[in-house]
């Protein structure tokens, strides 16, 4: 058994070091410096963005102990992510895993490097989340409408025999809006590892020596999320071709409003339209002052951060459905995203 132990802590020291040339230190905020991987052999760097807390005088220091004269590329607040370029080449980057490379269950290091050396902390894979959680997609709208007329035939929809509601509590609902914030709206994977000060921005490494996340502790004390690998090669993509992450656009002021309860089930707010910019695409489509926007592309949506977080880069230009309440009753519309200025 002690053998089996020390291959183990061997392999794990192996990996380690020979990650380590692609890890560097991130010197863009005021106290202690933070982490960030080599994605490219160009000067690519990729970090978490809630450590760059400048935009200029932003510096990286390679594994030779030289350190490089920093730009920023550009930012995804939504994912926790930063991209950085210096002017070098050849030089070391990591290997990166495949979406379905990790499970939960299985074994962690999260590298960082906010000193001269790379340090390491062990844990284990607890969840892997695509998207948010609590968002329902209606694939079937028609089914989903039935089971709705269904239910309030039975004394109204998503309520038990005492009065409880189907779906998690609000307070699970506030919990996990506390731990994703603005960010990772696309995923994340959950871990127990312990994240250091410092290690934000550094590679979360499996078993097989490849990097599957990029860590972040910027959702408070407790909280170990890392971005997966697909969502930092998209926000890469899309910096380096636009210099900033596309954000769609509907024109609309909403505020969060109970639901009448013999209309929705499962969803007890929606968004109420205040306010309607009649040169956006809510005005072009009709959307009122007085509306309650219920669904957006077949994806409820009660709260604000909820709308946002599907006004998405790749849905502009898109046309896509609305289920609203209008005087009481529910209409499908649909809206072209356009993409904010």
């Amino acid at each position: 058994m002690s053998q089996v132990f020390q291959d183990l802590s061997n392999a794990m020291a192996s990996t380690v070091e020979q990650l380590a040339p692609a890890i560097v230190t991130v010197d863009a905020r005021r106290r202690l410096p933070a982490t960030g991987v080599i994605h490219s052999a160009d000067g690519i760097i990729v970090t978490a963005h809630h450590i760059v807390e400048r935009e200029e005088s932003l510096s990286i220091i390679t594994q030779d102990g030289k350190r490089h004269e920093a730009t920023l590329v550009g930012r995804d607040p939504r994912n926790d992510l930063a991209v950085l370029r210096i002017n070098a080449s050849d030089l070391a980057t990591v290997s990166w895993g495949t979406e379905d490379g990790l499970k939960v269950g299985n074994l962690v290091l999260a590298l960082g490097k906010p000193g001269e050396q790379v340090q390491a902390t062990l844990g284990v894979v607890s969840a892997l989340v695509s998207g948010n959680p609590w968002r329902e997609k209606r694939k079937n709208v028609e089914e989903w409408r039935e089971r709705r007329r269904e239910r309030r035939g039975r004394g109204g929809p998503g309520r038990h025999e005492h009065g409880g509601h189907h779906g998690p509590p609000r307070e699970m609902h506030r919990l996990h809006r506390r731990m994703m914030g603005m960010a990772l709206a696309d995923g994340h994977i959950a871990t127990d590892v312990v994240m250091y000060p410092g290690f934000s921005g550094g590679p979360l490494v499996s078993g097989d020596g490849l990097v599957y996340g990029i860590n972040t502790s910027g959702f408070g004390r407790g909280i170990s999320l890392s971005v997966p690998v697909k969502t930092i090669e998209s926000t890469i993509s899309t910096l380096l071709t636009h210099g900033r992450m596309r954000q769609g656009f509907l024109g609309v002021g909403v505020q969060p409003v109970r639901l009448p309860e013999d209309l929705v089930e499962d969803q007890e707010t929606g968004l109420l339209v205040v306010s309607v910019d009649q040169d956006s695409p809510a005005g072009q489509a009709k959307i009122l002052v007085g509306d309650i926007i219920v669904t957006l592309d077949e994806e409820s949506v009660s709260q604000v951060d909820e709308l946002l977080s599907l006004l998405t880069g790749d849905r502009v230009g898109q046309t896509v459905s609305l289920e609203i309440i209008r005087g009481g009753v529910l209409q499908d519309m649909t809206v072209t995203i356009a993409e904010r200025v």
